[in-house]
């Protein structure tokens, strides 16, 4: 009887350790006395005790930060970058077996990545084509993974420290862009003035009795500031008295 007992005892203690409960982004990778024998999960399952070992897997995916780094671009600029890698396991079988630590080697070779296609570029470059560059980095760290059953879905640069001397030499560089801008605006405003004023000019000039209307309209504007002195062009005693002789003419 007591022998009995002992025997279910040990029978429940076995199933119990047998079983296993896998979520639904996890799966367990089977050994069958140090073989790989499967790949099961999610749910439910049951793994034959002393023979059987399971290591599992996380399928979701993974925010690695990339620590930041001194990198010397093309143009011999030294820079300090952060980015961040995106990646998930696509095949559990091959990141337990080909790789012992799957994390830490692609943030390694993250790391290296990063470094080696940054030098490769310019700073202007850099600060310009981020996004290709994001994807040529994303493209060259999922091609090491692929053998660990690991894919990067993106690759982010997050940050980028200038040296101080830089920064005041880009802010100058962008102030005078600024000015050269401003100065081409007033340029061309001056010249759209000049082009106006040739056309007023050539009315005018086809057309005398509108120069004196705008004399005239000229001295209204200044007798309402209430000037006590007034200045009368010499042509327009002229044109005054071309209009007196106009008028008798007329009549």
């Amino acid at each position: 009887m007591i022998i009995a007992i002992i025997v279910i005892c040990i029978a429940l203690i076995l199933l119990a350790s047998a079983i296993r409960v896998l979520k639904e982004y996890e799966r367990g990778v089977i050994f069958l006395l140090g073989k790989v024998t499967a790949v099961r999960g999610p749910g439910l399952i049951l793994v034959i005790p002393l023979f059987e070992k399971m290591v599992r897997v996380t399928l979701r995916t993974v925010t690695m930060d990339i620590p930041s780094q001194k990198i010397i671009t093309k143009d011999n600029v030294s820079i300090d970058i952060a980015a961040v890698a995106y990646y998930h396991i696509v095949d559990p079988q091959k990141s337990i077996i080909a790789i012992e630590d799957v994390y830490k080697a692609v943030n390694q070779i993250s790391q290296t990545t990063v470094r080696n296609i940054i030098g490769q570029f310019s700073l202007d470059q850099l600060l310009s084509q981020t996004a290709d560059i994001n994807t040529q980095i994303k493209n060259v760290i999922d091609a090491h993974t692929e053998p660990w059953g690991a894919e990067v879905t993106a690759v982010e640069i997050k940050d980028i420290t200038l040296p101080e001397n830089m920064q005041r030499a880009m802010a100058k560089e962008a102030e005078a862009e600024r000015e050269r801008r401003a100065k081409i605006v007033a340029a061309e405003g001056e010249m759209q003035a000049a082009q106006k004023l040739g056309e007023a000019a050539d009315v005018m000039a086809a057309h005398p009795v509108a120069l004196q209307l705008r004399t005239l309209q000229t001295m209204a504007e200044i007798s309402v500031e209430k000037n006590s002195t007034i200045i009368f062009p010499a042509q327009f005693m002229t044109t005054v008295q071309e209009a007196i002789k106009m008028m008798k003419a007329d009549s």
